[in-house]
């Protein structure tokens, strides 16, 4: 096969790309050295200063930037970065979570001798793999823009984490290592005692890569929400002091589980292109059943993630409540309509594509009844969540109006009312599901009424509790109590889902297996695994760009001040074009990634398992 046309996994592009990282992390080893003597300087202190007494780096504050500090390279900086900071995010999501799930996958075909799913993984890897090598380009072109373009701050940066970048770099070449030796040696260690070693390197790959992406999220959350460090900016702490900062854990676990939901949604329309591109029955058999198991994780992890989110936000209300009222009350409330827009697609898409997937099996015409009630309920949480407070009127309406807020629709603009919607819609999409995982089997357990009448009840409970702790304390108590009852929702919808798991493992665990008819499908649902993937690219794109326009007119929340022309929140309709810009960049690259990777594809054909 010629060269070019697989460059992107040829060792020769990564000898460049690693060599090209070499290269910058020298320039910027240059860079911060100028800059932490350009820092001295603004800071007042001179050479006569450096003999006596001798100031330490640790002594030294933030420097006082100034617009000279900026260069002007003629187009807008944060632009530049911005662009190449959210491809190389959306790519490291993307390569950090598939070997997550990966390692599940081929955990099971070994337990359960199915080599389907040690096909299905590999396959997997084999996208994970081609894309890497982008991922590692961008971030050393990230590295390169912000020590050219954000010297001082990025010298500030450097100075206050010191060796941990270093420890970072030795991760990253790690989780190299880890990577290619896990992918290239699958056939080799394919069986006996050499599987469960090749488990164990993807364990390692996978503790590695989780080990970045915690690193990388305290960098982001030391710029919100600083620790260890004065309002000067001399540091007081160690480095643990300063990475265990008040919003850490919180984008950990939120990042953690949307990068797993983000995975899944993207190798799902990568099970879908190929599908839709399919001649034969055998090969649109595994591809349905690989979209199928992408549904599967993207659906798993997507549930609780909405939880996930109401945790950070609740820090950085806790944190600061002017950046929680920037977010949620100021200029940036309007992109949280925007927010249920895209989290309402997903939801619709992801339920749709289950309606759909079920038809595979004749088991499923035993809950044909109850889909158009879980349709009516999507539609009317979704509407309910799209409502905004406070209207965009002129003088005259609102004259005719009588005041900014719909006198009927009003009352469903307040988080009360979409607290009900969002949890409702959380558990009508579990309810999907566990349909969906149900519809081809049959309990052989004596008890399976009495477990349905169970699973029934936590239903009915959890929707009155929902239903009426938003009602009654969100609209009839002090508004005090509004966040208490939230806090009662959430837990309802997390034990509709904890205990239905739970209940279904035990109730289906010797269960009478019915033939599902895979790849008899609807092309419609191959369109719903794309849609999932666009609208959660576009939602990691919209909320980057609020988690990082809380802090204003600072590079560090309250201890760098951002001297650029940039130091202003961006306007929306700016912003709107930057995230459909870099969105539509990504997804093009994916598909470049999905046809690259179909090059010289030798799977072997799909075999019905009794």
């Amino acid at each position: 096969m010629p060269t070019w046309r697989t460059g992107l996994t040829r060792p020769g592009l990564r000898f460049w790309a690693v060599l090209a990282i070499f290269l910058l992390a020298a320039v910027a080893a240059g860079s911060v050295e100028a800059q932490a003597s350009d820092t001295l300087i603004s800071s007042g202190i001179t050479d006569q200063d450096l003999t006596s007494p001798p100031v330490t780096e640790e002594s030294v504050g933030a420097p006082k930037l100034g617009p000279r500090d900026y260069p002007n390279i003629g187009v807008s900086s944060r632009s530049v970065v911005w662009v190449v900071a959210q491809l190389h995010l959306f790519f490291a999501a993307f390569v950090l979570a598939v070997p997550l799930f990966v390692v599940v996958i081929e955990w099971i075909g070994q337990t359960t001798h199915d080599r389907r799913y040690d096909d299905m993984a590999h396959e997997f890897m084999k996208i994970s793999l081609t894309a890497y090598s982008i991922t590692a380009l961008l971030g050393g072109t990230l590295s390169f823009v912000l020590f050219l373009l954000y010297p001082g701050f990025m010298a500030f940066l450097m100075r206050v984490f010191g060796s941990q970048v270093l420890v970072y770099a030795g991760l990253f070449f790690a989780e190299s290592t880890l990577l290619y030796i896990y992918y290239y040696s699958w056939r080799r260690l394919s069986s006996g005692n050499g599987k469960w070693l090749h488990l164990t390197l993807g364990l390692l790959l996978n503790a590695v890569g989780t080990s970045l992406l915690f690193i990388a999220n305290s960098w982001a959350t030391f710029t919100m929400a600083p620790s260890g460090v004065t309002e000067a900016g001399v540091v007081t702490g160690g480095i643990w002091e300063i990475m265990r900062g008040p919003l850490w854990n919180p984008l950990n676990l939120h990042r953690f589980i949307a990068n797993i939901a983000f995975g899944g949604a993207m190798v799902g329309a990568y099970a879908a292109f190929k599908f839709l591109s399919s001649t034969t029955k055998a090969d649109k058999a595994h591809y349905d059943w690989m979209g199928y198991t992408a549904n599967f994780i993207a659906v798993l992890a997507l549930l609780p993630l909405p939880f996930a989110g109401y945790w950070l936000m609740a820090e950085i209300y806790a944190y600061s409540q002017q950046m929680g009222i920037t977010a949620m009350g100021g200029i940036l409330a309007w992109l949280f309509i925007v927010q249920a827009v895209l989290i309402g697609t997903i939801l619709l898409a992801a339920n749709y594509y289950l309606w759909s997937g079920m038809s595979r099996s004749e088991g499923s015409k035993r809950y044909d009844w109850i889909i158009k009630y879980i349709a009516g309920v999507l539609v009317l949480g979704f509407l309910v969540w799209v409502t905004p407070h406070t209207l965009i009127l002129s003088s005259d309406e609102i004259a005719t109006l009588g005041g900014s807020h719909h006198h009927i629709l009003g009352p469903l603009g307040i988080m009360p009312a979409k607290n009900i919607a969002v949890n409702l819609m959380l558990i009508c999409t579990f309810l999907s599901f566990q349909l969906y995982r149900r519809s081809d089997k049959v309990a052989t357990v004596s008890w399976e009424k009495s477990g349905n009448a169970l699973m029934t009840a936590i239903y009915l409970v959890a929707i009155i509790n929902v239903i009426f702790a938003g009602v009654y304390y969100g609209y009839f108590t002090n508004t005090v109590y509004k966040v208490g009852a939230s806090v009662i929702q959430v837990v309802s919808t997390l034990f509709v889902i904890i205990s239905g798991v739970i209940l279904d493992s035990f109730m289906y665990r010797n269960a009478k297996i019915l033939p599902s008819r895979w790849g008899q499908v609807s092309e419609r649902s191959q369109y719903a695994l794309f849609a999932l993937p666009v609208a959660f690219t576009w939602l990691m794109a919209l909320m980057g760009y609020v988690r990082s326009s809380v802090r204003g007119h600072w590079h560090v929340y309250g201890v760098l001040k951002d001297a650029s022309p940039d130091n202003f929140i961006p306007t929306i309709g700016y912003a709107g074009n930057m995230m459909t810009i870099v969105t539509v960049l990504f997804l093009l690259m994916v598909l470049f990634i999905f046809w690259l990777a179909s090059l010289g594809e030798t799977r072997k054909p799909y075999v019905e398992q009794s």
